[in-house]
């Protein structure tokens, strides 16, 4: 009996042992969906990117901020670190060119959560002025989200859901396709597979950083040597979308 009892003990304890090694190797481990890139695109320090990565944000192909300043329209300019800017405590922050792509955010951007007519109007209006644009929301508790590309006015790709698809236009891209993103269309239900799982509406919130650092860029993946560089600009917006 003693020994039947130790073989047992024995056993419980390997297998104690291989779940735990699993539990450790799967969350060290890369995600089946995504690959070695797409995983880098989160920053290990969770709450410093929650302070670095903003709700909503802008990305605009060029290197010339008085240009997107004056598409703007930005009342009352002043020069804006990064740390700063991306405080969030300024209406608009243009941020300094980084590999070619200018960063603009802040509360002054339209919600298209809230009016989507106003969020269309603006992106095109900018995008004629701009030329390639690209918009970014995401709302992780209410589990909104946005991904729009403009250029020179005519919208290229646009997908808004607050609750309900409120925008959807264009083809879907490769890396939409590649991230597995998922489109409702006009009307569409969405179901929760259970309190516990992750519904697509989240997974798509958690995915917009990604995409983002697909087309463009992602505010949270910038360098720290790169947001103690050269200033930004902060003010407020002279006209309302």
């Amino acid at each position: 009996m003693p020994v039947l009892l130790l073989l047992l003990v024995s056993i419980a304890l390997s297998i104690g042992i291989t779940v735990i090694a699993l539990i450790v190797r799967r969350t060290r481990g890369l995600s089946p969906a995504f690959s070695a890139n797409e995983t880098a695109s989160f920053c290990p320090l969770e709450a410093t990117c929650a302070f670095r990565r903003p709700g909503c944000w802008l990305a605009i192909k060029g290197n010339t901020l008085l240009s997107v300043q004056t598409a703007l329209g930005l009342h009352n300019p002043k020069p804006c670190s990064w740390i700063q800017g991306l405080a969030g405590d300024e209406k608009l922050f243009i941020a300094p060119p980084v590999k070619g792509w200018i960063l603009v955010f802040g509360s002054g951007l339209p919600d298209p959560g809230e009016d989507v007519d106003v969020c269309f109007r603006f992106v095109v209006d900018l995008s004629r002025r701009l030329g390639q644009i690209q918009f970014f929301s995401l709302n992780r508790v209410l589990q909104h989200h946005a991904w729009i590309k403009a250029d020179t006015g005519k919208v290229v790709r646009a997908y808004v859901w607050a609750g309900q698809t409120l925008w959807q236009q264009g083809r879907e891209t490769q890396a939409e396709k590649d991230l597995n993103l998922k489109c409702f269309g006009y009307g569409e239900a969405v179901e929760r597979a259970s309190f516990t799982a992750t519904d697509a509406a989240g997974a798509n919130v958690d995915k917009v950083p990604l995409l983002a650092a697909r087309w463009s860029l992602d505010p949270a993946r910038i360098e720290e040597r790169l947001l103690e560089a050269e200033p930004g600009i902060a003010g407020e917006p002279s006209r309302r979308y």
